[in-house]
């Protein structure tokens, strides 16, 4: 199959995740039929994705909700949601079993020749496809939240996922303006999430170890390294920090790197570290701006309006 013949899309599974995904794949064009367990779910679905419709029109990026309404529709009944689609996105709860049945019901209805791309954002993707029938066409796709905005999808693959349906998926992918990266062997995390978990770690233990607060610990990685990794990775910033480049860059480090051989390795999370943090993180969302917002719903709308500012910058609306 070729990536640029793909039309129809299922997705399988609503929620915020799921949900996103139909929204992504309405935009660029694509029908995409959506199921969920049932029509309470059904209803969320729909309304987590008119909000979604909403803030992208009102922040420039769609022009025609109607249009992007008109390209997805939605079922209770998975051999109803794959019995034509080119492409499955099973974006399920995070557990083997359950992803596994889910697999199976699509396999029972699905196409001979459709991709089958599994959300798992942790989860291997061997262990998901480990009784499928058509391992080969099964693979990873891991969106970064939301998927509609957030262009990153790491691409994991079985030990059958076949070199040609990994590419055809990449492909596809790209089609729709994600950024797609191959895991080249089998990783729990995956990459994002391992390096995301190695910060979050560190700044974990500055604060338990009393060398600052949350919220200087939030300001440090948000208005020094993190505006530059918006722009490039960690690689590409070692490289630009050097007449040498990266490699003159590590040789200059060296030395001090040795001072940091306290940076945090243990790999329990403290007890009381989400209490602890809670209180601080109330009061921080308190004395945000009101253009910010004071609870979840508001900083997150703010976050998604920032996203898209960047992401225009990228060229990616």
């Amino acid at each position: 199959m070729n990536a640029k013949d793909i039309k129809k899309v299922a997705g399988i599974g609503g929620g915020v995740i799921g949900g996103s995904w139909a929204v992504l794949f309405a935009m660029k064009g694509l029908k995409v039929t959506l199921y969920d367990i049932n029509d309470d779910c059904i209803a969320n679905d729909r309304k987590t994705i008119e909000g979604n419709l909403d803030f992208l029109l009102a922040n420039g990026a769609i022009k025609d909700k109607a249009a992007v309404e008109a390209n997805i529709s939605y079922t209770t009944d998975m051999a109803e949601a794959v019995k034509d689609a080119q492409f499955v996105q099973e974006s399920g709860p995070e557990r083997i079993e359950l992803k596994q049945s889910m697999l199976a019901q699509i396999e029972e209805s699905a196409p001979a020749d459709a991709l089958i791309a599994s959300s798992a954002s942790g989860l291997p993707i061997g262990q998901i496809a480990e009784k499928a029938i058509h391992p080969e066409r099964v693979l990873g796709g891991h969106p970064y939240n939301p998927p509609h905005l957030i262009p990153l999808v790491e691409l994991t693959k079985n030990p059958k996922t076949t070199e040609e349906n990994i590419q055809t998926a990449k492909e596809f992918y790209e089609l729709l303006g994600k950024e797609a990266i191959i895991l080249q062997k089998d990783c729990p995390g995956y990459i994002c999430n391992r390096l995301q978990l190695a910060v979050f770690r560190e700044m974990i233990d500055l604060v338990e170890r009393g060398v600052c607060s949350v919220e200087d610990a939030d300001k440090a990685l948000t208005f020094g390294p993190g505006i530059r990794w918006a722009i490039f990775g960690h690689n590409m910033i070692m490289q630009l920090g050097n007449k040498d480049g990266i490699d003159g860059m590590m040789k200059m480090l060296a030395g001090g790197y040795n001072l940091c051989g306290d940076i945090a390795s243990w790999d329990t999370i403290p007890d009381d570290y989400g209490p602890k943090a809670q209180e601080q993180v109330n009061e921080m969302m308190k004395n945000f701006s009101d253009e910010v917002g004071h609870d979840n719903a508001a900083i997150a709308q703010y976050r998604d309006k920032m996203l898209i500012d960047i992401l225009k910058l990228h060229g990616k609306f």
